[in-house]
């Protein structure tokens, strides 16, 4: 009985530690990709993302503001590579939001 709970210790123990690993590493990337498009913008965003299973799901790049220097179809390019490229992988979903305010 003590084996099998020092083994669901050990499990849990080393489960805890990839998903503290994650949320750091993830939150890196995070920051690098807000700086990018904050040098390529003018503008910082906030970046959030999900992870499931080692597989990045989803991140979320969303603008306090709208951002009329650039096209749509351009910053979403923007985004994108950036993403791609300080996550070191391509999420299943990005998600661009802007805050239109009152």
């Amino acid at each position: 009985m003590i084996r099998i709970a020092a083994l669901l210790l050990f499990a849990l123990t080393l489960a805890a530690c990839d998903a503290v690993n994650t949320v750091t590493e993830g939150s890196a990337h995070a920051r690098a990709v807000e700086s990018d498009l904050e040098k390529a913008t003018g503008v910082k965003p906030r970046v959030g993302f999900n992870w499931s299973n080692g597989r990045l799901t989803s991140v979320t790049v969303q603008y306090p503001q709208l951002i009329e220097s650039q096209r749509l179809v351009d910053l979403a390019r923007t985004v994108r590579s950036s993403v791609a490229t300080q996550f070191k992988q391509t999420p299943e979903n990005i998600v661009l939001a802007f805050s239109l305010g009152k």
